[in-house]
C-alpha cells in the first residue's frame, strides 16, 4: 500500500482498548475513518475482510473481497486521503457508487460512516466563495459554459477559463496572446489559412480562440477534469455511456466552479466540480440507483 495508508495507519488507528470487540468484530477505535484505513491496510497485507461485516450487508466475501481492493486504490490516488468521516463516506460512495445500495449502506453503517442520504444534506451546498477553501484546494477555477463533446466520460470533463481572469491572465504566455491576436487581424481580412494556423500555434500551447454569445472572440485556457473520488466506467465498458450522458447533463452548457487539488499521471487536474451552488459529484452519485456489476 502507498505511503498514505501507512502514515495514516501508523498514526490514527490506534485502537481505544481491544481490536476486535462488540461481538461483530467491529473494531474498537475512536472512529470508523481509522477503523476504515486500518481494514484497508490490513486487506493489503492478507487479503482478508473483517469477519463482521458479512452481517451488514448482502454480497457473498467474494465481493467483499472487490470491494477493499477499489477501496484502497481510491484510497492511494485520493489527493489528499480523507481525513473525517464525511470525506471516507464520499470516498466509499464515490468508488462502490455501481455496487448494490445495500451493501454500500451496509458498509457505511458497519464503520458508522455518514450514510448517503446525510452527506446529500450536508454536503450538496457550494462553500462560499469568500470562504477558506477546502484543506487541500491549490487553485480555484471559473469556467465557461460546458459543451457536450468534452465530456470525455463519467469522470472527465474538458473545461475552458477566460484568460481575462485574473490568475488567467498573470500567467498568459506573451507569444499565446500576440498569436491571438494576429488571429483576429488574418480573419478581419479573411486570411483563412494564417488564422488557422495561429489558431494551432494557440492550440499547441494549451489554450483556443471561442466564440462567445455575442460572436465575440474569446482567449481561453484549457484545462482537463478528472472528478475527484469518481471512478467511472469507460464508455466501452457496461453502464459507459449511461455514466457519461448523466455526467453530460449536469455540466453541459453550466459555467462550473472547479476546486483543484492536484494533478493525475494523466496530467489531468483533479478537482471537486460545482454548477449552480451544488456539489456535481453528489448530484451526479443521485441522479441514478447504484448499479451492481456481477
Amino acid at each position: 500500500m502507498g505511503n498514505a495508508l501507512r502514515f495514516l495507519y501508523g498514526n490514527c488507528c490506534k485502537p481505544t482498548t481491544q481490536e476486535y470487540g462488540y461481538g461483530y468484530g467491529v473494531p474498537t477505535y475512536t472512529d470508523g475513518l481509522s477503523a476504515l484505513v486500518h481494514d484497508i491496510y490490513h486487506f493489503e497485507t492478507t487479503s482478508q475482510v473483517p469477519e463482521g461485516l458479512g452481517r451488514h450487508v448482502v454480497s457473498s466475501k467474494k465481493a467483499q473481497a472487490n470491494w477493499y481492493k477499489k477501496l484502497a486504490e481510491a484510497w492511494k490516488a485520493a489527493k489528499p486521503p480523507p481525513r473525517t468521516p464525511d470525506e471516507a463516506a464520499r470516498l466509499v460512495i464515490l468508488t462502490l457508487k455501481n455496487h448494490l445500495k445495500a451493501d454500500v449502506e451496509g458498509l457505511l453503517a458497519y464503520y458508522g460512516l455518514p450514510s448517503p442520504q446525510a452527506l446529500v444534506q450536508t454536503s450538496e451546498l457550494l462553500p462560499p466563495s469568500n470562504s477558506h477553501p477546502p484543506q487541500g484546494v491549490k487553485f480555484e477555477l471559473q469556467t465557461l459554459p460546458v459543451d457536450a463533446k468534452a465530456v470525455a466520460d463519467g469522470d472527465t470533463v474538458t473545461v475552458y477559463v477566460n484568460t481575462v481572469d485574473p490568475r488567467e491572465a498573470a500567467n498568459l504566455p506573451r507569444d499565446v496572446k500576440l498569436a491571438a491576436t494576429q488571429r483576429a487581424k488574418a480573419r478581419a481580412v479573411r486570411d483563412y489559412v494564417k488564422a488557422d494556423a495561429l489558431q494551432k500555434k494557440i492550440v499547441d500551447a494549451g489554450y483556443r480562440v471561442l466564440t462567445g454569445p455575442n460572436n465575440e472572440d474569446i482567449l481561453a485556457r484549457k484545462y482537463r477534469i478528472r472528478l475527484r473520488g469518481i471512478d467511472a466506467p469507460e464508455s466501452s465498458m457496461p453502464f459507459g455511456k449511461e455514466a457519461k450522458d448523466e455526467m453530460t447533463k449536469l455540466v453541459q452548457g453550466k459555467c462550473l466552479r472547479v476546486l483543484v487539488y492536484g494533478e493525475d499521471r494523466y496530467n489531468r487536474y483533479v478537482g471537486d466540480i460545482y454548477c449552480n451552488n451544488k456539489f456535481v459529484q453528489v448530484k451526479y452519485l443521485n441522479s441514478k440507483p447504484l448499479f451492481h456489476i456481477v
